[in-house]
């Protein structure tokens, strides 16, 4: 099992969410987050301009069993570019996932997923 941590442009999410529905991946949770990497976002404040030290985006967490990382890291790829690939598209990250349990039945393992 493992967790794919996905961080995304929040204009991105409708699209990443798709391409994961159409692979068989309807379990995710979504948060809204603000970090910094090598993008620089600018705003305008009465006509001045401002470089934020925080951008808005997207965190996606999905649990998976081993058969679905490739496709679920496939559909991300795809889905969450903006073009070609811009400065700013995001980051996957994958983390072994030691134990999975359903509350409602406290199934466990990949049952759980």
């Amino acid at each position: 099992m493992k967790l794919i941590i996905a961080i995304i442009q929040p204009d991105r999410l409708e699209a990443v969410r798709q391409a994961l529905v159409d692979n068989e991946i309807f379990r995710i949770t979504v948060s809204r987050v603000t970090g910094h990497g090598q993008q620089k976002d600018k705003e305008y404040y009465r006509g001045q301009e401002l470089t934020p030290n925080l951008i808005p985006k997207v965190r996606l967490e999905i649990a998976v069993n081993d058969a679905f990382v490739d496709r679920s890291v496939d559909a991300i790829l795809a889905a969450a570019k903006h073009g070609g690939g811009q400065i700013g598209d995001g980051k996957i990250l994958i983390q072994p996932l030691e134990e999975c349990i359903r509350i409602r039945t406290g199934e466990r393992g990949s049952e759980a997923i």
